[in-house]
């Protein structure tokens, strides 16, 4: 694969990755907003399942070479900070 292929790529499942983040961001928000229970457990059970499913994404990515595991674990950070905000806002209500 020439290196603009492999740029491309690169570029694309950032693109990608960062969506489903996003996504998951947004979720989160719209908890913190609400302010609803974050022990619900279908929040938990979806929240997790989606937090599970873009860690697996990246992992993948960086097996392809697609992405910096450095990269990717500060995807997943961000989304962790932003889980932890909830669960504070939640228990200072």
């Amino acid at each position: 694969m020439d290196t603009k292929s492999q740029s491309s790529y690169q570029e694309k499942a950032l693109e990608l990755l960062i969506a489903d983040a996003d996504k998951i961001a947004q979720l989160i928000r719209v908890q913190m907003e609400n302010l609803t229970m974050p022990q619900c457990p279908l929040y938990e059970e979806v929240l997790d399942t989606q937090m599970f499913g873009l860690s697996r994404e990246i992992d993948f990515a960086v097996k392809l070479g697609l992405l910096e595991r450095e990269k990717g674990r500060e995807i997943l950070d961000s989304l962790e900070k932003e889980l932890s905000a909830l669960h504070d806002a939640f228990t200072k209500k």
